[in-house]
């Protein structure tokens, strides 16, 4: 399998640009690696370009995988890790928004059922 490129300047912009409309606020994002099996059917690792940021007790990353071609989680702590539902975006403004959105719905409800767990 080919490299899987870098981030470019538009694609940082789109994600730097999301965040400030939600948060309302710079976000500082961190440049990573990490490992992914891209094809289901074989264990081949691709090491793949990330963006990562944290907002309060909660990591957000967004992976690279191709040209235009991305996959998201949020997670908590180790186990405590959460997709979209969409295995891989073509667009990454959807796929950025879509993975705030999914984290939003999440908290909200963590915390509807702490305060009826606590009531």
């Amino acid at each position: 399998m080919s490299e899987v490129p870098e981030f470019n300047e538009a694609e940082l912009w789109t994600i730097r640009t999301t965040l400030r409309e939600r948060y309302g606020e710079d976000v500082d994002v961190e440049l990573a690696e990490t490992e992914l099996r891209l094809d289901p059917h074989t264990t081949q690792l691709t090491t793949c370009p990330a963006v990562f940021w944290r907002r309060g007790d909660c990591n957000f990353i967004i992976v690279k995988t191709g040209p235009e071609r991305y996959r998201c989680q949020f997670f908590y702590r180790v186990h405590q890790v959460f997709g979209t539902g969409i295995e891989e975006y073509d667009n990454l403004t959807e796929c950025a928004v879509t993975l705030l959105q999914v984290q939003a719905d999440h908290e909200r409800q963590r915390r509807q059922e702490a305060e009826e767990g606590g009531a």
